[in-house]
């Protein structure tokens, strides 16, 4: 008998993939509605230079608020990203969608340069309703190359609902798709604010998005011209696990691979789901190596469960809890799947060791 001792499971770091910054400064939200008030007139609204926001007021609106929680939750770093609502694209021209993009992802990487250690940034493209996506990529460039940014939030619908764009596997979006492989990030699918009272933005329009854009990809051989190209759906994937037997059975009626080939080497998941029968959904359909920790802290559901006690968005309390995970899925879902989807992530984080 040896007497060697067996090594002991790396603890992983939590990371969190889908943050938002919900909480900055009252000033952000003042300009924003100047901005919007001015539309009709632009040399009349608030130039950028206007705006401004201290390094004490953005670490008092993080300290207090997801700071504070990852700190009781146990999560260690959040890929942090300008929050849905202000990723309104449908308001006004490009260059208003131009202006809003840079002023929100310079605030996130401000934010990932006071708090090296918990934050890290995903860019928020200037995207707007009939603007060819092309446009985004001086934005996305700028992201990636000076603010260290690890992926992309990518709109299926800059419309707000009114699903105007041609779906995400049509030529227009190749110029975005092509960037992301060339930097080797992903993007997380994710709409904005909704302006169709038909779909509530958080209980609607955010799910259908998910399950629609997963849908495209079905249809289509995106993934065949981009081998390498990387979605993250989040919310859970909206409809997809549920569904899942649907969704094999229209591919195999499409005469399209096994789901396994054509989609869960290049679509992922999170876990944005707020209790535990949808958690352990989730990993009883979808293979742990395409499930990604997230809690969409602090973001659509900030209430407690009256039924647990806990926060809805406390997801790891789910992923703990789970009795269909073992130790080696839970270090995936925490840390190893979020390494291997964003390898840029991965990179800054062994340049500091870990």
């Amino acid at each position: 008998m040896s007497n060697t001792k067996e090594a002991m499971p790396k603890k992983p770091l939590i990371i969190d993939c889908h943050g938002h910054y919900t909480t900055a400064p009252k000033a952000l939200e003042n300009w924003r509605n100047q901005q919007i008030a001015s539309l009709g007139n632009p040399s009349a609204g608030p130039k950028a230079a206007d705006l401004n926001i201290s390094d004490d007021e953005l670490r008092e609106s993080i300290e207090s608020n997801q700071l504070r929680l990852m700190k009781e939750r146990g999560s260690d770093l959040t890929i942090f990203s300008p929050r849905a609502s202000f990723m309104a694209h449908h308001i006004g021209d490009f260059n208003t969608s131009a202006t809003w993009a840079a002023i929100c992802n310079e605030l996130c990487f401000r934010v990932s340069e006071l708090f090296p250690d918990h934050f890290i940034g995903a860019a928020m493209l200037p995207q707007s309703p009939g603007v060819d996506p092309a446009t985004c990529i001086p934005e996305l460039e700028r992201c990636v190359k000076e603010y260290g940014n690890v992926g992309i939030n990518l709109n299926p619908d800059p419309s707000g609902g009114h699903w105007t764009s041609p779906p995400l596997s049509d030529k227009q979006w190749y110029p975005i798709y092509e960037k992301m492989v060339e930097h080797d990030i992903p993007a997380m699918i994710h709409v904005s604010t909704s302006c169709n009272a038909c779909f509530h933005t958080t209980g609607a329009h955010y799910l259908n998005a998910d399950t629609t854009a997963f849908m495209q990809c079905l249809t289509s051989d995106l993934f065949k011209d981009f081998p390498t190209l990387r979605f993250l759906i989040p919310h859970g994937g909206g409809a997809v696990p549920y569904h899942w037997g649907r969704f094999r059975g229209l591919a195999q009626e499409m005469k399209r691979p096994l789901l396994e080939e054509h989609l869960l080497n290049n679509i992922f998941f999170d876990t944005c789901v707020y209790h535990q029968p949808g958690i352990d959904l989730l990993n009883t359909v979808i293979p742990v190596k395409n499930v990604l920790f997230a809690s969409e802290m602090i973001g659509a559901v900030r209430g407690i469960d009256p039924q647990t006690g806990h926060y809805y968005d406390d997801t790891k309390r789910y992923i703990e809890s789970s009795k269909i995970l073992s130790d080696a899925d839970r270090f995936q879902i925490y840390e190893g799947n979020a390494r291997r989807v964003f390898p840029r992530l991965d990179a800054a984080l062994k340049l500091k060791g870990q």
